[in-house]
């Protein structure tokens, strides 16, 4: 199967996504891809939401150190009352950079790709990237976490990107490569 990353206007992304329930090899080989789409589109994570695949499943890869993660079935039981500003962006909102506020800390619960139950603490920036993508499960993007006024102002972007997401629903879309080989230099930043 062809996976690619829908944009805003697919009505996928505004749905819930389900409980993986079966870690078979089916699921590894999807997880694997997953991780491989996420690097192949400069992005710090991807929830398969993003791909056209509503399961409760995201690859991150927040540059702390650790490599790529694979979270299965997130919940976030803990989030702290100080929270911090960054600019966020979204492989599904391209070209949209804008200052979010969420927690700073928060605790979570998930599944590795085994299926075994793991409990940690993220702060700063690991935070971040994990809440934004484990989001993205609900059927919430990031510009639902600011303000009207700004939404209003980017309403012709939002219109131009809903747009495009229509050939992108297409089952026989196929994305185009770029031309050149250079990263996005907002990568890093992209969510």
């Amino acid at each position: 199967m062809t996976y690619h990353v829908r944009y805003y206007g697919d009505p996928i992304l505004r749905s819930k996504s389900k409980r993986v329930e079966s870690f078979d090899e089916d699921f590894r080989r999807f997880a694997t891809r997953l991780v491989e789409l996420m690097y192949e589109y400069d992005g710090v994570g991807l929830a398969a939401v993003q791909i056209g695949v509503p399961k409760r499943v995201f690859a991150i890869d927040d540059g702390s150190g650790g490599g790529w993660k694979v979270i299965v079935n997130p919940e976030i039981t803990w989030r702290s009352k100080e929270s911090v500003i960054n600019e966020e962006g979204c492989l599904s909102l391209p070209e949209i950079y804008e200052d979010v506020e969420r927690p700073q800390s928060i605790a979570v619960r998930y599944q590795n790709l085994e299926g075994e139950t793991v409990e940690e603490r993220l702060e700063g920036y690991p935070a971040i990237v994990f809440q934004h993508e484990a989001d993205h499960l609900n059927g919430v993007l990031f510009i639902d976490h600011i303000s009207v006024a700004k939404r209003r102002l980017l309403h012709r972007t939002l219109l131009d990107i809903q747009r495009k997401a229509i050939p992108r629903m297409a089952a026989d879309f196929v994305e185009p490569r770029p031309a050149s080989s250079e990263s996005n230099p907002k990568a890093k930043e992209t969510l």
